[in-house]
C-alpha cells in the first residue's frame, strides 16, 4: 500500500536542539549538557554561603570577557562590596564597567518603604531596557530576587510580578540568572521553580567534619542534563565542578607504550606501561611501591616527558633523599623542570580542594604522566566513599587529556592477596601490579605479580625482586 504523500512521515521528525550559552565555569557546562538556555531564565537557589552570587557573577564576568556584555542587579549588597569581593577571585569588574561591557546596578530597598497604589516593576524594566540597548547586552543576573519580592506582602502579587519579569526577560531575549535563598523542600520560592526554564540548586553538607558543597540540576526544559548531585569547590579563581565523565570507559584502539624504567618489568608487562591509561601499584609498607613509581618517573623525565608527582606520604626533599639510597636520583629531573613534586597533607583540606589543586597543577604544568602516592591516604580526608569519588573524577580528567596515571595503594596487611582494588576502583584500572612479601625461612623476600593488564600479553607468574643500591632488581625466570 502506497503512503499518502499529504500525510507527513512521523518517523522522519526534525529535531531542533535548544540554543545554549556557556557558563564559562569549569565542569558546569558538562553537567548542563552544553550550558544555560539562551534567551531564557535560570534560577539558582540554595542556602546561605552556598555560592549563588559567585556563580551568577562568574557567568556574567567571564561572559563579558568573551564578548557578551552583561548586567548585574544586586538587591542585597552594595556595588563597592561586590567589586571588592570580585577582586578576591581576580575579577576586575571596574575595568569592564569602564569598557561598557558590564553594568553593576545597586537595587537595595529601604526597609521602611511603603507601597502605594498600583506599584509594580515597570520602572525597573525601563531602567534595564535602557542599559540593554546602550550596551547591546545579552546576559543579565538578578541577585537575591527574593529580597525584591518582599516589598509585595500579597503572595499572589509576588507571583504576578515575578511572572511578569520572566515574560519581559523572554520578550527581550535575555539569558537571565535569578538567585534566591531557599532551603531544599521548603517554601517560600517554589513558584520560582515552576517559572524558570532551568533550576540549579546549591547546598552544603558536613561529613566526617568536612564541608562539601553540592550542585544539582533540578529541572531543565527542553534539554537533557546530569541529574546527580555534584560536588563543587569555590577557590580564589571561582567555582569548579568535576563531574564523573564517561571518558573513563573509553579506550584508544592503538596501544602506545611507555617504559617503566626497568627492562625486566617492561618484559613482564609485555612491553611497558600503556600510555594514557591507569596503572595501580599496590602492596604493604616497605615493598618498594615508591621505588617502582620513582623508577618510572626518572626514566620518563630522561626521555623528555614531564611528570607531576603528588606525594601524600612525605615532603619532596624526604622523597628525593629516600630514593638516593636506592640509586634513583630525581634531582636532575627537578632541576630541568621535567618533574614537579606536590607534597600534600590529606587532612589539610577538603576533598574538593585536593582535586582542585591537582587539576590546577595539571593545567599549568601540562604533564605527560601523573603519579599519586598514595591513594590510600585519601580515605583520611573524608572517608572511603569520598576517596572513591575523588579518584574516579581525577582518573576521568587524566584519561580525557591522555595523561598516564600511576596510582600507589598502601595495603594494610603484610601479605595481602585481595586488597588490590584501591578503594573499589579496580574497574577504572588498566594495569594492576601487586608487590608482596614472601616467607623464605630465615629471611623475608619479595614477589611481584601483574594481576591484570588490559589488552596486553603479560606474564602471569610471580617474580622475585629485591631493592638494591642500584634500584630494583627483578630475578630472571
Amino acid at each position: 500500500m502506497e503512503r499518502n504523500p499529504e500525510i507527513p512521515n512521523s518517523s522522519a521528525k526534525s529535531v531542533t536542539e535548544l540554543q545554549k550559552i556557556s557558563t564559562h565555569i569549569e565542569g558546569l557546562d558538562e553537567i548542563l549538557h552544553g550550558g544555560l538556555p539562551a534567551g531564557r531564565t535560570t534560577l539558582v537557589s540554595g542556602g546561605p554561603g552556598t555560592g549563588k552570587s559567585v556563580l551568577g557573577l562568574e557567568f556574567l564576568y567571564k561572559g563579558a570577557l568573551s564578548g557578551n556584555p552583561g548586567i548585574f542587579i544586586a538587591f542585597e549588597e552594595t556595588g563597592e562590596s561586590i567589586r571588592q569581593n570580585a577582586l578576591t577571585f581576580g575579577w576586575d569588574l571596574a575595568s569592564l564597567e569602564q569598557a561598557g561591557t558590564l553594568f553593576l546596578m545597586e537595587g537595595q530597598l529601604d526597609p521602611h518603604v511603603l507601597l502605594s497604589g498600583d506599584f509594580n516593576l515597570k520602572g525597573l524594566f525601563a531602567i534595564i531596557e535602557g542599559k540593554i540597548q546602550q550596551m547591546g547586552a545579552d546576559n543579565i543576573v538578578i541577585d537575591a530576587i527574593d529580597v525584591l519580592m518582599r516589598i509585595f506582602d500579597d503572595p499572589k502579587r509576588q507571583q504576578d510580578e515575578i511572572f511578569a519579569l520572566n515574560k519581559w526577560l523572554k520578550d527581550k531575549k535575555m539569558t537571565a540568572i535569578l538567585t534566591a535563598k531557599k532551603i531544599k523542600d521548603t517554601d517560600p520560592s517554589d513558584y520560582l521553580d515552576f517559572m524558570a526554564d532551568c533550576v540549579i540548586y546549591l547546598d552544603q553538607k558536613i561529613r566526617e567534619q568536612v564541608v562539601t558543597k553540592r550542585l544539582q540540576i533540578v529541572k531543565y526544559r527542553g534539554s537533557s542534563y546530569g541529574g546527580n548531585e555534584y560536588p563543587f569547590f569555590i577557590s580564589n579563581e571561582g567555582l569548579h565542578c568535576y563531574p564523573i565523565s564517561d571518558v573513563v570507559m573509553h579506550y584508544e584502539s592503538a596501544l602506545k607504550r611507555v617504559s617503566s624504567g626497568n627492562e625486566s618489568l617492561d618484559a613482564i608487562l609485555g612491553g611497558g606501561y600503556q600510555r594514557g591509561r591507569c596503572i595501580l601499584i599496590t602492596g604493604a609498607t616497605g615493598t618498594g611501591k615508591t621505588a617502582v613509581a620513582s623508577t618510572f618517573t626518572r626514566s620518563a623525565c630522561e626521555e623528555g616527558q614531564k611528570v607531576l608527582y603528588v606525594n601524600y606520604e612525605e615532603c619532596s626533599d624526604g622523597m628525593v633523599a629516600g630514593m638516593l639510597s636506592l640509586g634513583i636520583d630525581l634531582r636532575p629531573a627537578i632541576n630541568d623542570s621535567a618533574l614537579e613534586v606536590i607534597p600534600m597533607m590529606p587532612e589539610s583540606m577538603g576533598i574538593e580542594e585536593h582535586l582542585f589543586r591537582i587539576n590546577s597543577a595539571i593545567r599549568h604544568f601540562d604533564p605527560h604522566h601523573l603519579v599519586v602516592d598514595a591513594i590510600s591516604a585519601n580515605k583520611r580526608i573524608a572517608g572511603e566513599e569520598a576517596a572513591f569519588d575523588f579518584l574516579i573524577r581525577l582518573v576521568g580528567v587524566c584519561k580525557k587529556k591522555g595523561i598516564t596515571v600511576l596510582l600507589i595503594n598502601q595495603a594494610t596487611r603484610l601479605s595481602e592477596h585481595h586488597e588490590i582494588s584501591g578503594m573499589g576502583i579496580s574497574s577504572l584500572i588498566d594495569t594492576i601490579i601487586t608487590l608482596q612479601y614472601k616467607d623464605m625461612g630465615n629471611e623475608v623476600g619479595r614477589n611481584l605479580l601483574v594481576m591484570k593488564s588490559r589488552g596486553t600479553k603479560h606474564s602471569n607468574k610471580y617474580h622475585s625482586y629485591s631493592l638494591t643500591d642500584q634500584g630494583i632488581r627483578i630475578e630472571e625466570g
